[in-house]
């Protein structure tokens, strides 16, 4: 792993949001990557529940003042940025006030998914890739974490395809449980062609639930993660008949195991 770059992107990450499995993994594989004589880069958005005094976000001013389009509307990216204690580790929160100022994470208080979560990850996405250009920083690996971050592959492969900063980085998705029932948009396909991605790539989100997403996230990644123990079947299947490298959930509980799987496969 040594002098390894690997980009850690997820929509939970501890010490800064409640220790679900997939915050907590957010936090402990860029840690070992560390210490093992990696480089990490981690980004998450900047929901509005963060105490930004307690964890001394700071806004990056070189980073941010740009304007994407999300399904034609310019939308401000605000680009904060701190320090996890103790760990040589630097988190990148993406920020705007329409998409992230609201104290609630993915779902509202009766736990229904936000209706507008479809133009936050494609603000999130683009965010980010915007963020590691102005950065100036290559990953040999990216490695992506939960539904929220299934638009990434997709947008790499295809939105972000001439961009020579990620031509040679490879794409791990870990896929975690379902924590939401249904499809929170009917538009998300519209939303997503609008960028001039094919049709054809993207027809399962004509439904965006959780099987869509994950489907779509496993289709355009390189290695794949079964990052909860309990996976719908479907969601398994579809991961093994991908025929991609992947780790199972027992595998990726051992540290030593999964830097072998980021070393020999990627």
């Amino acid at each position: 792993m040594k002098d390894k770059r690997v980009l850690i992107i997820s929509s939970e990450v501890v010490p800064y949001l409640p220790q679900t499995e997939q915050a907590i993994n957010s936090f402990q594989i860029p840690k070992a990557i560390n210490e093992q004589g990696g480089q990490t880069r981690i980004f998450m958005p900047r929901y509005g529940l963060i105490n930004e005094r307690r964890h001394q976000l700071h806004e990056v001013i070189r980073l941010s003042g740009m304007n994407l389009v999300i399904n034609d509307m310019d939308m401000p990216l605000i680009i904060k940025v701190a320090s996890i204690p103790k760990e040589r580790m630097q988190v990148y929160f993406i920020d705007n006030e329409e998409y992230f100022k609201r104290r609630s994470i993915l779902h509202d208080d009766k736990g229904k998914c936000h209706k507008d979560n479809d133009e936050r990850m494609i603000f999130f996405t683009k965010g980010v890739v915007e963020t590691v250009k102005k950065l100036n920083w290559s990953p040999d690996i990216i490695h992506l974490h939960g539904w929220f971050t299934a638009l990434f592959p997709l947008y790499l492969k295809n939105y972000f395809k001439d961009e020579p900063l990620f031509s040679e980085s490879k794409i791990i998705s870990s896929i975690y449980e379902p924590n939401f029932e249904g499809a929170f948009s009917h538009n998300f396909e519209e939303k997503v062609a609008f960028d001039g991605i094919e049709k054809a790539l993207i027809s399962d989100l004509e439904m965006a639930n959780y099987q869509a997403l994950t489907k779509l996230a496993i289709a355009h990644s390189d290695g794949l993660i079964m990052a909860s123990e309990n996976l719908p079947e479907a969601t398994v299947e579809e991961i093994n008949t991908s025929k991609k490298p992947k780790l199972t959930y027992v595998e990726s509980k051992n540290e030593e195991v999964y830097l072998k799987f980021y070393s020999d496969k990627f």
